[in-house]
């Protein structure tokens, strides 16, 4: 089947299997590798996307389903070479160990943010319950959803 989707700001049309999963139509024909695949059956949130303003989990959608759709990976929230507000916080507050996770809290981490500008941490925690990190006790993902949350109010 033949789909066109823009990612990242880019108009992309591609023949693509209908079978073929959200997942590896970007990292494999796009060559986006910041989404990750980590179990394949939407439990642990690595492959997070933005699909139309949504988060969705791209393990789960077909690239098909995607057709006419407007995509944002992690490679495509930084602006002009600056990194967005959560991914800065990320870094700062130390909120990643091994990264493996990384791109899908963040992107989870947006859309929260965009919906309570201004969450708690209880608040916090119950919006990243989709998304699981294997290396981490959660407490400096958390501090860093608090601290763009504050960054991006000031």
């Amino acid at each position: 089947m033949n789909i066109q989707v823009t990612v990242n700001g880019k108009s992309h049309e591609k023949e693509v299997d209908p079978r073929l999963l959200l997942v590896h139509f970007l990292r494999e024909d796009l060559g986006l590798t910041g989404t990750k695949i980590g179990c394949d059956t939407s439990q642990c949130g690595a492959c997070v996307v933005k699909m139309d303003g949504v988060t969705v989990k791209s393990c789960t959608c077909l690239a098909v389903q995607a057709d006419g759709s407007e995509i944002t990976t992690i490679e495509g929230i930084a602006t002009n070479g600056e990194l967005h507000p959560v991914q800065e916080a990320f870094w700062e507050k130390h909120g990643l160990q091994c990264g493996y996770c990384t791109a899908g809290m963040i992107m989870t981490t947006v859309e929260l943010l965009e919906k309570n500008p201004d969450p708690s941490e209880d608040q916090v925690r119950e919006g990243l319950k989709g998304n699981i990190c294997r290396c981490t006790g959660y407490q400096n993902i958390v501090r860093a959803v608090l601290a763009a949350a504050e960054a991006q109010r000031s």
